[in-house]
């Protein structure tokens, strides 16, 4: 029997469906794990398995870069007690008009069933944002203000220097000059600057929770993913 063409739509509405299943489900492999990646990926896996017996994709590579690169899709898998995760740097251009691609971020939350040996993982949120949307939300808050007010390329390109982003002065004066002709649009990331880039996740979660968003929405019908 054929399997199904995996489409965005089915992606988000399998998101969905996983949680369901997989919600506080005992796993004794990860009883006691307290590493962060390694519950990460063992998420991944399961997730990949599960769309695997209905649909057909293309998975990621290393070259790819993300989870599912036909569909502009990366996979973010995090602890509520510290909602973040690192993606790779491309270019400074990121940080104003998003990674490049759209962000399914599930946010789990541990625990250890001791008398049984096992763990079981909550999930609290799932959250797709929007590519456009995946930009850093203070550095996008400030380049639309500045616009608002009439800013030219040099305010643009000194509030770029304030923002310390990893430019030097040519970049920046081209940065704005695309800025000026191309205005981004708000992103809800925070995106620290780093070798590579360090995503945080506090307020995707909390715009998700607060009803759907232009570019930022829940995947589950509610907050504890029941």
């Amino acid at each position: 029997m054929a399997k199904e063409k995996l489409t965005l739509q089915k992606l988000r509405d399998a998101v969905s469906k996983f949680v369901r299943q997989f919600n506080q489900r005992s796993i004794p492999q990860l009883f006691g794990v307290t590493d962060g990646k390694a519950v990460g990926t063992f998420v991944e896996h399961q997730f990949y398995a599960f769309l695997r017996k209905q649909y057909d994709y293309e998975v990621g590579s290393s070259a790819s870069g993300i989870d599912f690169p036909k569909l502009g899709v990366d996979l973010k898998v995090t602890s509520i007690r510290q909602p973040q995760s690192s993606c790779p740097y491309r270019n400074a251009d990121q940080k104003v008009y998003g990674l490049g691609y759209h962000l399914i971020v599930f946010v789990y939350q541990k625990t250890d069933d001791r008398k049984n040996k096992a763990a079981r993982l909550k999930f609290l949120h799932a959250i797709f944002v929007d590519q456009e949307h995946t930009a850093d939300y203070q550095t996008t808050r400030g380049l639309i203000e500045i616009l608002a007010r009439n800013g030219n390329k040099d305010d643009i390109a000194a509030y770029l220097e304030e923002r310390n982003l990893p430019l030097d002065e040519v970049g920046r004066g081209k940065l704005a000059e695309k800025i000026i002709e191309a205005p981004p649009k708000q992103g809800y990331l925070t995106i620290s600057n780093a070798l590579q880039w360090r995503l945080q996740y506090s307020r995707i979660i909390s715009v998700a929770t607060q009803g759907d968003n232009e570019g930022v929405r829940s995947l589950i019908e509610s907050s504890g993913g029941e």
